[in-house]
């Protein structure tokens, strides 16, 4: 065994070399920290020079905030600028090269779009009163700023301040362009913020004439035209480079309201505006008093166009259909046959103006969305918001918003599929999944009621419990795709009471399935695509995939039956029909934002939701309010004169027996017909009997044999 003196001697190297590591690591820390405090403080004495007092220190506390401030906004620019960015990704400039010409259901030309339908003029070859009228009205230092007129914006905040509404406008024309190319007409601040960085982009990267050029060639000029070419074309019938003074100013004096200065709508506001444009000429130094003299006495003639409304919402719709549709085929310049309804599509404006002219501002509701969807499948109209003039935004087919109550019929059609029924008693006493604890419609109670009655009176807390304790999420989810639903549904919770944002197209498609018998994939707005020259490249009859069910027949019956007790004893009274059966269920959101009223008939089925752009709140507007009666005001008048089909799986789909009796004798004479005449459609103007005695008259004509003239002196000679 070793002593311990012979151990010590062996880690004596050791323990030195060690302690020494020790010293030299804490003289090197001392040596750094003595280094350090003597930098400081020479540092210190140095800086004391620059060191000042009284108002000098102010200002220079002053520069050391802006700078400090200044950097924190550049970060903040910064991640403001890259979501506007990215909408300049992709080809941006490509205008599509598509030329489409549109026929409602009864083969009349409504429209057109595509940008090769009217060729481009350059700047340089339009004439110099044009090109003046445009900038004094819209951008009169249009060459002067760098995309944001700052002068601009300040007189007219002042001008609108001074007047105490909005008499000016503020955006450049580069402003403009950004949000006809990558935004929509949304009143909200991301979207500003968007436009304006967008503005300075186009800025960067096109000189000033391509920027005026593509916001000519781009912008909606009303009558359903977009630039100023095809607006020349249509009020004046001339090439914009052959349009005089008056004429200019007329065309300039289109772009603040398209549709409201169109002049084959409202010729004396098209001249009283194209004045307005007129003294803008002198105002800016354009021109003088002398020049537009002539142009003020004698004010523009235009091309008698009649009066009738160009259906824009529908055709950008139908316009991506077609390109949907058309891209396989090869073909470009075609001819579309729509399912639209120039009636109905009247009816639904009309319903919608006058109500929220009526009720607007009572409610605080700027703007409101509708579908028109007839039960085979066919979309008869869209409104897509009251003024397309004011904004292209398509709220029917492109806002989602959420659905609140309306998206309940889901939730219970995919319980339906698990073996519940109308009569199955559910508590719709207090719930929590979580921390999410759902309350009823003005904090109501209810004790345990039948599904029928949960739906009809809108019970919350019954579909959330639904949801947690038998059926889930994904099962909802799959059944509201599975219905037609194309916008992205959150897979949350709280989907089920309707929080996730669904378009008005994706609603009608939906509640479609019930007014269908339970069959998905009949919704259409093109018939017939066909060349110029008569060939068809598409059939709907023939070449859409059709229809398959995605309800069974006992779901659909107790769905029906649910949904029909809504308008009856439920919370959508005001949307009931006289003497018509109908079905349907409302919608609000949190805050009031968003107000809904989907619903259907044998015949139609219709979505409407009513709201504001910028998602400020409604004054306590519910879907059974407004939304309800807008419904009921279009469905009376596309009912009349129809033949009136029951609602499947209903025990009693009509009001009385004498219904009952007519609509089963129109149903056979109806399907008798179908085979030998499936193309005509009768307008509904005329009666089932005008219609089919109309029908009969054809016939006669096309059976009967071809007279023979009889014979003559000079035809004998002739021979």
């Amino acid at each position: 065994m070793a002593s311990p003196l012979k151990t010590r001697k062996r880690r004596g190297p050791i323990a030195a070399r060690l302690l020494a590591a020790d010293a030299w690591f804490d003289s090197s820390l001392y040596e750094i920290g003595f280094e350090a405090r003597r930098f400081w403080e020479a540092a210190t004495i140095f800086f004391r020079r620059f060191r000042v007092s009284g108002w000098r220190r102010g200002i220079i506390e002053l520069l050391s905030e802006g700078f400090t401030l200044g950097a924190g906004g550049i970060v903040v620019m910064l991640a403001l600028a890259l979501p506007a960015f990215q909408e300049t990704a992709g080809d941006w400039r490509a205008q599509g090269d598509f030329a489409i010409t549109f026929l409602d259901r009864y083969g009349n030309e409504i429209g057109q779009r595509g940008i090769i339908q009217r060729d481009s003029v350059p700047v340089d070859e339009m004439p110099d009163q044009v090109i003046k009228a445009v900038l004094a009205t819209e951008d009169r230092r249009f060459f002067d700023h760098y995309g944001i007129d700052a002068l601009g914006l300040s007189r007219a905040i002042f001008a609108n301040v001074r007047a105490n509404s909005v008499v000016q406008g503020g955006s450049s024309i580069t402003q403009q362009l950004a949000k006809n190319l990558f935004l929509t007409n949304e009143r909200t601040l991301e979207r500003k913020v968007k436009e304006a960085f967008l503005a300075l982009w186009l800025e960067a990267n096109l000189s000033k004439k391509e920027i005026l050029q593509l916001y000519l060639d781009r912008v909606y000029m009303g009558g359903g035209t977009f630039g100023i070419e095809a607006a020349a074309d249509f009020y004046f019938g001339k090439s914009v480079k052959d349009v005089n003074l008056a004429e200019a100013a007329m065309l300039a004096g289109l772009f603040k309201a398209p549709t409201k200065y169109a002049p084959h709508i409202n010729l004396p506001a098209a001249r009283a505006r194209a004045n307005v444009v007129l003294s803008n000429l002198v105002e800016g130094g354009f021109m003088s008093e002398g020049q537009v003299l002539q142009a003020r006495l004698n004010p523009a003639e235009i091309v008698d166009r009649g009066e009738q409304k160009s259906p824009d919402y529908y055709l950008d719709w139908a316009f991506e259909e077609v390109k949907k549709i058309a891209a396989k085929s090869g073909q470009h310049s075609l001819v579309a046959h729509t399912t639209f309804d120039a009636n109905i599509q009247k009816a639904a404006e009309e319903s919608m103006e006058f109500h929220l002219r009526q009720f607007g501002k009572e409610y605080n509701v700027t703007e409101g969305a509708m579908v028109v969807i007839e039960t085979n499948g066919a979309v008869r109209a869209i409104v897509g918001g009251r003024d397309y003039g004011a904004s292209q935004f398509n709220r029917a087919t492109k806002a989602l918003r959420q659905s609140g109550s309306s998206f309940k019929p889901y939730v219970y059609a995919t319980a339906m599929e698990h073996g519940f029924t109308p009569d199955s008693v559910v508590s719709g006493g207090p719930i929590s999944w979580g921390a999410w604890s759902p309350h009823n419609y003005n904090d109501g109670r209810a004790g345990k009621v039948t599904l029928i009655t949960a739906m009809a009176k809108s019970v919350n807390t019954v579909p959330v419990r639904l949801a947690k304790n038998h059926l889930g999420i994904k099962p909802i989810k799959a059944m509201a795709e599975a219905m037609g639903v194309e916008s992205p549904l959150e897979s949350h919770k709280t989907m089920v009471l309707g929080t996730s944002g669904m378009t008005v197209m994706d609603q009608a498609t939906g509640y479609s399935v019930f007014a269908q018998n339970g069959f998905v994939g009949s919704r259409h707005g093109i018939t017939q695509l066909v060349t110029r020259t008569g060939e068809v490249v598409y059939d709907f009859a023939k070449d859409a995939p059709p229809p398959h069910r995605v309800l069974s027949e006992q779901a659909l019956k107790s769905m029906n039956t649910m949904l029909a007790a809504v308008p009856v004893m439920g919370t959508a009274r005001r949307a009931a029909l006289p003497n018509i059966v109908s079905a349907g269920k409302t919608g609000t959101t949190q805050s009031y934002r968003d107000a809904w009223y989907v619903g259907f008939t044998g015949n139609y089925t219709a979505a409407v939701w009513l709201g504001n752009d910028d998602f400020t709140p409604t004054n306590n507007m519910t879907g059974g309010s407004l939304p309800a009666m807008v419904w009921q005001r279009l469905m009376v008048y596309a009912h009349q004169n129809i033949d009136l089909k029951p609602i499947p799986g209903l025990d009693h789909p009509f009001v009385d027996e004498e219904i009952a009796a007519k609509a089963e004798e129109a149903e056979k004479k109806n399907a008798e017909q179908a085979a030998a005449d499936t193309a005509a459609e009768r307008p509904p103007v005329l009666s089932s009997q005008t219609t089919r005695a109309l029908r009969d008259i054809t016939r006669l004509f096309q059976s009967a044999p071809v007279l023979q003239a009889p014979a003559t002196p000079e035809t004998l000679s002739a021979l």
